[in-house]
């Protein structure tokens, strides 16, 4: 993991891992007590344990999704281990050619090189516009 230690690269690996839709290394950046929020769906969501976050990214190897990130802006902030992340994910649904545009932004604590606790502010119904 040190090679992935700062809070900018552990980001990068998630984005990477998400939009290539390979979720089998994801869950090993976020630290075992890990906590995810995601104030903004519908209900309000929030993931906790390395084995949540196991099963969350799971469901991207069934999504009919293409997507890349785009627009990434990282600003590290005071506290060297929170950095926060702007940027937005555009694809397609690959079963009816719709396009999408989900903008995001995370705040991230990220600690010896793993992930102890995000606020994942998705918009999330523009996601589930883009799979119905």
């Amino acid at each position: 993991m040190s090679e992935f230690a700062t809070p900018r690269a552990v980001f990068q690996r998630i984005i990477d891992g998400v939009t290539a839709r390979r979720p089998e290394g994801l869950p090993e950046l976020y630290a075992e007590d890990t906590v995810v929020v995601h104030p903004f769906a519908e209900p309000p969501s929030r993931l906790e344990g390395r084995e949540a976050l196991r099963r969350h990214f799971a469901q991207l190897e069934t999504l009919p999704i293409e997507m890349e990130a785009r627009n990434v802006v990282v600003h590290q902030t005071a506290d060297p281990e929170v950095i926060i992340a702007e940027f937005e994910y555009e694809g397609r649904n690959t079963d009816t050619g719709r396009p999408f545009v989900i903008p995001n932004i995370f705040v991230m604590r990220v600690r010896d090189g793993r992930i102890v606790e995000s606020r994942d502010y998705a918009h999330h119904r523009a996601f589930q516009e883009a799979m119905a």
